[in-house]
C-alpha cells in the first residue's frame, strides 16, 4: 500500500444483472497499481451506455478487468506502479478506464491517462475520455473522416453525438445528425450541426437527400443499427464508410448488397473496451496532439447534462434510460 492511502473504499456495485436499482453502494480494498499503471483518487467519473448494458448483464468486463462499473474519470494521480514515466503523484488528470471507475480510487493504464484540459473543472475532464477517445477511434481512425466531407450522427444529442457534431466542425467537416425532439435538435444545431433532423417526425433519409443534392453523405456514425443500417446505404455517397457502435435497434438486419457493390461503400464498426492498451495509447497521443487544443481554446467542449452523488448512481442510471438527456451524466465525489 502505497503511503498514506486508504485501505478500503466505497464504490458501486452490480449486485446481479438488472435494472439501475441493482447498483448499490460496498466497501471495497484499494487497488494497487501494477507496472505501467497509476492509481487515480476519483472526483469524477462519466457515465456510459456500455455501463448500462454491464450492469444489464449484456457487456461483461474482459478479463482482468474490475466488475465495478464505469470507463471515464478525473481526479489526480494517488500512487505509481513500476516502469511509469512523465506522470507525477498529485498530478490533476482525466482518463479512460478498463473498468472500476465507480469508486473512491481506481487502477488504469499509464498510456491512458491524460492531464485535465487547461481550464476545465474535474467534472467537465471526466465527461471526455470515453466519448472523445471513441469518436476519435471511429469518425476518423476507421471512418477517416476529411476535411470538406460530410458526416452524419445518429444519436446527436448523445455524449457520443455531441462529442462528433464539435469535433467534425472543428476539422472542417458538414455535419447532420438526428435527434429525436425539438429541443434535441435546436441544441444540436447549437453545437454546430448543420442540419438536425428529427427522425419522428421527418424521413431523415429524403431530407439528406436534398440536403446533398443527391449525392449523399460521406461518413456516418450509427448507435442504433437495425433497419437504419439498409437506410443508410441507401444515401450514402460512393466511397462512403459507415461505422456501427451500438445497435439500440438491434444487431440483426437484412441488407441489399447492390448499392454497396456499386458504390464501393466500407461497412465497418468497433468495441473500444476489449482493444489493447497500446493502441488506447495512440488514441490518447491523438487527442493530446489534436484534439486538447481545441478543449483548452473553448472551440470544443463537453455538454454537461446533469450530476449525480456517488451514492446515487442507480438514480442517474435511470436517467440515462429515459434517453431525455442532451450530453453527459457525471458522478461526483467529495472524497
Amino acid at each position: 500500500m502505497a503511503s498514506g492511502l486508504p485501505h478500503s473504499m466505497t464504490a458501486i456495485e452490480i449486485t446481479a444483472p438488472g435494472g439501475p436499482d441493482v447498483l448499490k453502494p460496498t466497501t471495497r480494498p484499494v487497488p494497487q497499481p501494477g507496472p505501467g499503471e497509476v492509481l487515480i483518487r476519483v472526483k469524477a467519473a462519466g457515465i456510459n451506455r456500455p455501463d448500462v448494458l454491464q450492469r444489464a448483464g449484456a457487456y461483461p468486463p474482459p478479463p482482468g478487468a474490475s466488475d465495478l462499473p464505469g470507463l471515464e474519470v478525473a481526479g489526480e494521480i494517488a500512487a505509481l506502479g513500476p516502469d511509469v514515466t512523465g506522470l507525477s503523484v498529485g498530478d490533476q488528470v482525466c482518463a479512460l478506464t478498463p473498468g472500476g471507475g465507480y469508486a473512491e480510487y481506481v487502477v488504469t493504464p499509464a498510456p491512458q491517462v491524460l492531464p485535465v484540459p487547461k481550464g476545465f473543472s474535474l467534472v467537465e475532464a471526466a465527461a471526455v475520455p470515453e466519448t472523445y477517445f471513441t469518436v476519435w477511434s471511429n469518425v476518423f481512425d476507421r471512418g477517416r473522416l476529411a476535411e470538406g466531407e460530410t458526416l452524419l450522427v445518429h444519436g446527436g444529442s448523445s455524449g457520443i453525438g455531441t462529442t462528433a457534431i464539435q469535433l467534425a466542425k472543428a476539422f472542417g467537416s458538414r455535419v447532420f445528425t438526428t435527434a429525436g425532439s425539438a429541443d434535441k435538435c435546436e441544441a444540436c444545431e447549437r453545437l454546430g450541426a448543420d442540419r438536425a433532423i428529427n427522425y419522428k417526425t421527418e424521413d431523415y433519409g429524403a431530407v439528406i437527400k436534398e440536403l446533398t443534392g443527391k449525392k449523399g453523405v460521406d461518413v456516418v456514425l450509427d448507435m442504433v443499427g437495425g433497419d437504419y443500417v439498409q437506410r443508410d446505404i441507401d444515401i450514402m455517397a460512393p466511397d462512403g464508410r459507415r461505422v456501427s457502435i451500438a445497435f439500440l435497434g438491434g444487431p440483426k438486419v437484412t441488407l441489399n448488397l447492390t448499392k454497396v457493390m456499386v458504390n464501393r461503400l466500407t461497412l465497418t464498426g468497433s468495441t473500444l473496451r476489449p482493444r489493447p492498451v497500446a493502441y488506447k495509447g495512440q488514441i490518447a497521443q491523438a487527442l493530446r496532439e489534436r484534439v486538447w487544443p481545441l478543449l483548452e481554446t473553448g472551440k470544443v467542449k463537453p455538454l454537461i447534462f446533469k450530476t449525480f452523488p456517488l451514492a446515487e448512481a442507480a438514480a442517474a442510471h435511470a436517467l440515462m434510460e429515459t434517453s431525455s438527456h442532451i450530453g453527459k451524466i457525471v458522478l461526483t465525489l467529495d472524497s
